[in-house]
């Protein structure tokens, strides 16, 4: 691994692409930092004392930049809300449909839209803040000159942040969205770590350790199954050439979704834990304590349920066998032993459906049990660091890895998987 570093940076378009990603990953480090204007930043981190709600999740996603509450405190998740909404539109509009086939130029009419529903979505969760800020701190009191202030730094944040993670896929190594969130998470490790070693024994820290060690093993093998179709290509006579007689193969992912359903699963979990949240009476208390405490066997069951449908459902809409079906058979291809058309949709279709009932199910044990371990033994790194930010951090960390890869490839180099 020491040799591919070494050449990656003996190659001088690579080595500048490297150090231009880790350029614009300092300048987002840096911007976490920076603190709004007029805001006092002791009252507002008074709410992520010893809570473990929506805001401490969000704040995981942000590197801290929201406990801070600094210019980039509404970090990339306004993109990805945008990103997941434009996906499930696609399905259901028409023109996103007809946009998403017509290649680059549909892509940049997306990718457009994007940007216009990220900077609204950043607007209105700035102006979600600052009232939320304002109720529940009552030493915290805005006029309408700083909520307006607030709401344009937060929103140029916002903005700011989507244009460098444009860059660095333009222009770096990896996906610049993706390295963001993988930045602003293991910005945080060290200190969990150092939270984990001072407050647990020895035995607990060794423990962490050999969790940590299964989840990442388990990640990696997870993402990389596949069940492989093969397809056959028959020959055909064009003019007095021959084409086809190849066979290829079609690779169906156990765990299609990605870390997706667990977003949406918690997204919808801590909507209404949150609102409970918000009001005093012991009802609402019982409700927010049953769906935040990782302990809980309420939140267990519900969240579990909702990881194993929502990844159902993601797959549904990012995997469509009738046009895959359709596709194969318009170039001559068919899977042996089942006919063209619609029999390879409904085959495809009925092989998606039970690879994905184990990846969901692993996606469910991923974000549960290391919580319910780190909130039984009171381990610090478990409890603010789950199985959803190891997923998010391995799955990032082996993207990049595959495009270094492929550039060191490309150049005749030996890569890091051997």
């Amino acid at each position: 691994m020491i040799e591919a570093i070494r050449n990656a940076l003996r190659v001088p378009d690579l080595r500048k692409k490297i150090l231009f990603t880790l350029l614009i990953l300092i300048i987002y480090r840096f911007g976490a930092h920076i603190p709004v204007p007029g805001v006092k930043i002791s009252d507002i981190q008074q709410l992520f004392q010893g809570s473990g709600g929506a805001l401490n999740f969000i704040d995981l996603f942000t590197g801290g930049a929201l406990s801070n509450f600094s210019v980039f405190a509404l970090g990339i998740m306004p993109y990805i809300t945008a990103s997941i909404i434009m996906q499930l539109l696609t399905v259901v509009i028409p023109t996103l449909e007809r946009w998403q086939k017509e290649g680059e130029t549909g892509q940049k009419k997306i990718t457009q839209t994007t940007r216009y529903l990220t900077l609204g979505l950043a607007i209105v969760e700035s102006l979600g803040y600052t009232v939320l800020f304002q109720q529940t701190l009552q030493t915290v009191q805005f006029s309408v000159l700083e909520r307006y202030l607030i709401v344009i730094t937060l929103t140029a944040g916002t903005a700011l942040i989507m244009w460098l993670g444009e860059l660095i896929t333009q222009r770096g190594i990896g996906n610049g969205m993706s390295l963001i969130i993988f930045i602003s998470i293991i910005s945080g490790m060290p200190g969990g770590i150092r939270q984990t070693v001072q407050v647990a024994n020895p035995i607990l820290v060794a423990v962490t350790l050999l969790m940590a060690v299964i989840v990442i093993v388990g990640i990696v093998v997870m993402e990389k199954g596949q069940r492989r179709i093969p397809i056959q290509y028959a020959k055909r006579v064009v003019g007095r050439k021959m084409y086809g007689g190849t066979s290829t193969y079609i690779p169906l992912k156990i765990n299609s979704a990605g870390v997706i359903p667990i977003i949406f699963a918690t997204s919808v979990l801590l909507f209404p834990a949150t609102l409970s949240s918000l009001f005093t009476g012991p009802t609402s208390k019982a409700i927010a304590n049953s769906l935040t405490d990782p302990t809980s066997v309420v939140r267990f069951l519900v969240l579990g349920g909702a990881i194993v449908f929502f990844t159902y459902f993601y797959t549904a809409i990012v995997f469509n066998p009738i046009e895959i079906a359709d596709n194969v058979k318009k170039y001559g291809g068919f899977i042996p032993g089942v006919r063209p058309g619609k029999p390879t949709a409904i085959y495809l279709n009925k092989v998606l459906n039970r690879i994905t009932l184990p990846g969901a199910i692993f996606l469910a044990m991923i974000a549960l049990f290391p919580e319910v371990i780190g909130g039984i033994f009171n381990i610090p790194f478990w409890q603010n660091f789950g199985g959803t930010s190891m997923l998010i951090v391995v799955g990032v960390a082996l993207e990049t890895m595959s495009q270094l890869e492929s550039q060191l490839l490309q150049r005749h180099y030996e890569g890091f998987l051997k």
